[in-house]
């Protein structure tokens, strides 16, 4: 089976993905893949916050990458403006050709990719019990064949002995991008950050 979490930005996808991972491992399950937990700034006592500054008084200047099952968390997007005040912004990057909010160097792509082709064996392994989790396939992956492609590559071929369902975290204006895709995990469930959510898949991974 195949979950596609979905929602609006910062309804809290990935601090819930965060949450289900510590719950998988209590129940022996292994977490394989990556999510990708933000980077805040607090200025909820600045007394006149930027337009960057949410509701809640938090202004988000990244995106990292935690890498599964290990937890090594690794810089992995920055927000476009701040990368070019810091003269850190690749005009040639895949992510600035394709004008995104967040500059991602294309080393820390080629990173991640290097370990989802690293967890690859471990799927293959029989006698466990995983799940494989991608946060997030976006733009990069799904409208120019590029960003994580070794994530990709695992979808389109799973799933594995050791991984019988998968994750995804796709934003809602891209969901009809992975319609005729990832056909052999069977059934797609759409799913919401919520606790019923959660269940469903501890439950199927039981």
């Amino acid at each position: 089976m195949l979950f596609v979490l979905t929602g609006e930005v910062q309804t809290g996808k990935t601090r819930w993905l965060e949450t289900l991972v510590h719950e998988l491992e209590g129940a022996g399950v292994t977490p394989y893949g990556v999510i990708a937990p933000g980077v805040w700034a607090d200025h909820r006592n600045d007394p006149e916050p930027s337009e960057h500054v949410d509701a809640n008084g938090f202004e988000k200047l990244g995106i990292d990458n935690a890498l599964l099952p290990s937890h090594e968390r690794i810089a992995f997007a920055r927000r476009a403006d701040l990368a070019e005040s810091a003269n850190e912004f690749d005009p040639q990057s895949q992510s600035a050709r394709a004008d995104l909010h967040w500059h991602i160097s294309d080393d820390a792509i080629a990173r991640v990719n290097a370990h989802f082709k690293k967890v690859a064996p471990s799927l293959s392994a029989k006698g466990s019990k995983g799940l494989l989790i991608v946060d997030e396939l976006g733009q990069l992956e799904l409208k120019r064949n590029g960003g994580l492609t070794e994530a990709v590559a695992l979808l389109e071929a799973g799933p594995f002995p050791a991984a019988g369902h998968a994750l995804i975290v796709v934003r809602e204006t891209l969901l009809p991008l992975i319609e005729g895709h990832f056909g052999g995990w069977g059934e797609h469930v759409r799913i919401a950050p919520t606790g019923e959510s959660r269940a469903l898949i501890l439950e199927s991974l039981s």
